[in-house]
């Protein structure tokens, strides 16, 4: 019997006697491969970017609307359109008979334009909060200050602006102590966000926030709002906190036991789920497209290999003459077919990372390059050399020694 070493040395011989054949063999498995990693990266990356950028809430917030926070059904938020708003009234329930509602605060939005001098920015995103959202809201405050509690009860025309404005009206400067309009009113600025960046290239940072009076003297009382509640480091408080709340709207909408809610509660776990869902289905898609491709590719490699074993017949009788087993024979075309999925893997591994780094620097689609992704990769490469190579390999070491050397 071969010694390993040997039989690795024999099957190298025969790949370098076919170059050209053994490079188009392993290039199906390449692209299948590469297909894989990509798709694996991209959706390992899109996993974290919703998580920390969309999904920002923490876990440890939940929030209370009258529309859904994370839905894929457009007629589901028809329909809520319909309920009973959520207003001033509510939060102030909910904060002071919430007994485990730790930090409770309230923020409503709304579409303006912003103006410093003859600069416009259209679409801002406009935020008013109480002043307890400064420990609820997941963005860092980077210059200046958050706004204080006699500011929010007297409407005090101040704002915290995001970067997008700060570079487009005071490029380079600090933003604090000037003045800007915002939905055609005076606000002074008191304080710059962290810049956040965008998301599946779209501008997070073009905001502004307000004292939530400041906000509901421009907009209205009966503006809708959202409720957002904070019990930190403590899940079964947490849980707590979500029931009573939820009982306190119940009550103060009248709705009956048993009867449909006509608002919604949404958790950090709310936006993932969703994307979970969605992702799930492209990552089944393109995970088939994948497989497919290595499939052929492995299909390739089991008909090239039987192709050698016809060729390499009288080889074949010649080493069973000099005392080869079958099982040499079997394990050196094995050899010989992970070799080749082996080397279309790791190039598949190499052109995926190369792919996904592309998309990471050069497009805002996220992608999330990780070593055991690799690992699946060579993992991949080397069932499929062995599946493919079981039957050339076997047919080869079959051969009868005598008839094989009578080969032509």
């Amino acid at each position: 019997m071969l010694r390993p070493r040997d039989t690795f040395a024999l099957s190298l011989d025969a790949l370098r006697a076919h170059k050209l054949r053994s490079a188009l063999t392993v290039l199906g498995l390449t692209m299948g491969v590469a297909t894989l990693i990509t798709v694996v990266t991209i959706i390992q990356g899109a996993n974290v970017y919703v998580e920390t950028k969309i999904a920002n809430l923490g876990a440890d917030v939940f929030q209370m609307a009258r529309t859904p926070f994370a839905v894929t059904d457009f007629e589901i938020v028809i329909k809520a359109l319909r309920h009973k708003r959520v207003f001033m009234e509510d939060f102030l329930a909910v904060r002071d008979a919430c007994a485990d509602c730790v930090i409770a605060g309230a923020s409503g939005t709304a579409q303006v334009r912003a103006n410093f001098g003859e600069i416009e920015v259209q679409d801002v995103n406009l935020t008013g909060q109480t002043a307890t959202m400064a420990g609820i809201d997941s963005r860092t405050v980077e210059l200046g200050r958050y706004f204080s509690q006699i500011e929010d009860r007297q409407a005090t025309p101040v704002c915290l602006i995001g970067a997008t404005l700060r570079e487009r009206f005071f490029p380079g400067l600090d933003p604090s102590g000037r003045t800007i309009k915002l939905g055609g009113r005076e606000f002074t600025v008191i304080g710059l966000f962290e810049k956040n960046g965008a998301v599946l290239g779209q501008d997070t940072d073009n905001f502004a926030v307000i004292p939530l009076g400041t906000f509901l003297q421009m907009r209205g009382q009966r503006t809708s709002l959202t409720i957002s509640v904070k019990v930190p480091n403590d899940p079964a408080r947490f849980e707590r906190a979500m029931d009573q709340a939820r009982q306190i709207l119940r009550a103060r909408r009248h709705i009956r036991p048993g009867q449909e809610e006509d608002f919604y509660i949404g958790t950090k776990d709310s936006y993932i789920q969703l994307w979970n869902q969605i992702s799930g289905a492209f990552f089944a898609v393109f995970l088939l497209v994948s497989s497919i491709s290595a499939f052929v590719g492995g299909i390739v490699i089991m008909n090239v290999m039987l192709v050698s074993v016809t060729e390499r017949t009288k080889e074949i009788g010649i080493r069973r003459a000099m005392g080869a087993t079958e099982v040499d024979i079997l394990r050196q075309f094995l050899t010989e077919s992970v070799l080749q999925c082996l080397a279309g893997g790791a190039a598949g591994i190499s052109l995926g990372f190369l792919c996904a780094e592309m998309l990471n620097r050069f497009t805002s689609f996220p992608a999330a390059v990780q070593g055991k992704v690799a690992m699946l990769g060579i993992f991949i490469a080397s069932a499929i050399g062995l599946f493919f190579g079981i039957y050339p390999a076997s047919r080869a070491a079959k051969l009868d020694p005598v008839e094989a050397l009578r080969a032509e």
